[in-house]
């Protein structure tokens, strides 16, 4: 998460210190050229942060059921709303596009940090860690941004609600959608670019619980002023702006709310928020509170940081599908439906 991320800039030297006793002995690195510099690319990274978390084969255990969820009620949700024309509306175009984000999240860290569980094996290669780091980011960056368009999807439902079929339409909502990704593609491709630049001629231990990008930045023998610049960058873009934006949607909504003369209408209007404002708070609150607590208290155990961080990054995807097939009747009455369809093709075959 971006705001984690900025946290991670702002931390104590302790996990620098860690990184750099970890490492053992120097290691031969590939050597390239680059502006008449010289730059050392290691084979790859270690990752070690659940190595001192006392019961982690628990947490991994927990990790695959939450993998298994993700992957199970996303796609189901998916297939929900792909398969139902009524449902291809501008609002359940902004759900497939969260899902389809979820579902990327949580792949491109659950299965690896189950691979170090399984196999013992807490190493990644070079250009892995950096096709991880894009990933994950990216994802998380898309998943702010998709926050925001369900808010934008409330706002001119609730506040415009007789031009609403001319303003959402599903190429203005697909327009926006395809803005989003193109933004946090681009965004992200020049971040990972430019650690390229950097220099690893040291210690190759990444406290973290995937290839992080100020963990692995951190570790660099050269100036990484400008990585931190991008990280900053990141953090506001693609997760200060959205919020703000969000905030800013529901302040308009409430003004709009509160003039209906309707207690009825009211109810059913604020109704229609349940479950994005449900979202909103599994997203963003863990990664304020951590935030939070590392820049007023400054102390927190490197360890309790990744495993809440973690947390932070895989609840959300594996709780927003269940959110929205509960609290939506559209997606709860199709799901139902498919499920006794299912069950009715299964007895008729046996």
């Amino acid at each position: 998460m971006f705001m984690s991320l900025f946290f991670r800039l702002k931390s104590l030297h302790t996990e620098a210190d860690l990184q750099h006793s970890a490492s053992g002995t120097q290691m031969s690195f590939p050597r390239t050229v680059l502006n008449d510099s010289v730059i050392v690319h290691p084979p790859g990274f270690y990752i070690i942060g659940f190595l001192k978390i006392p019961s982690v084969n628990i947490y991994f255990i927990f990790l695959a059921f939450v993998y298994v969820v993700t992957v199970l009620f996303n796609s189901l949700l998916i297939y929900v709303v792909v398969s139902n024309r009524c449902l291809h509306t501008p609002k359940f175009l902004a759900v497939v596009n969260l899902a389809v984000i979820d579902l990327i999240t949580n792949t491109c860290t659950i299965p690896s940090m189950i691979k170090v569980f399984l196999m013992k094996d807490n190493f990644i290669p070079f250009n892995l860690c950096f096709v991880q780091m894009f990933v994950y980011y990216t994802s998380v960056s898309l998943e702010s941004y998709a926050l925001a368009i369900l808010a934008y999807d409330r706002l001119i439902a609730i506040c415009f609600p007789l031009r609403q079929n001319s303003i959402n339409t599903i190429r203005n909502m697909s327009c926006v959608v395809g803005l989003t990704w193109c933004v946090a593609l681009g965004v992200m491709a020049f971040a990972v670019i430019i650690m390229t630049r950097l220099s690893f001629c040291g210690s190759v231990t990444v406290f973290s619980y995937f290839c992080d990008y100020a963990p692995v930045f951190r570790l660099a023998c050269n100036d990484y002023t400008m990585q931190w610049s991008a990280a900053s960058g990141m953090s506001f873009l693609n997760l200060i702006i959205p919020l703000t934006f969000i905030f800013l949607s529901y302040l308009s909504i409430l003004v709009t709310v509160f003039r209906m003369k309707s207690l009825g209408g009211r109810f059913k209007a604020l109704a229609t928020c349940v479950e994005h404002l449900i979202l909103v708070t599994i997203f963003y609150i863990p990664l304020l509170v951590i935030f939070m607590i590392g820049f007023f208290v400054r102390v927190i155990e490197p360890d309790q940081r990744v495993l809440s961080l973690s947390l932070a990054t895989c609840i959300p995807p594996c709780v927003n599908p269940i959110v929205y097939s509960l609290k939506t009747k559209e997606i709860k009455v199709r799901a139902l439906a498919l499920i006794r369809k299912n069950k009715i093709s299964t007895l008729q075959n046996n």
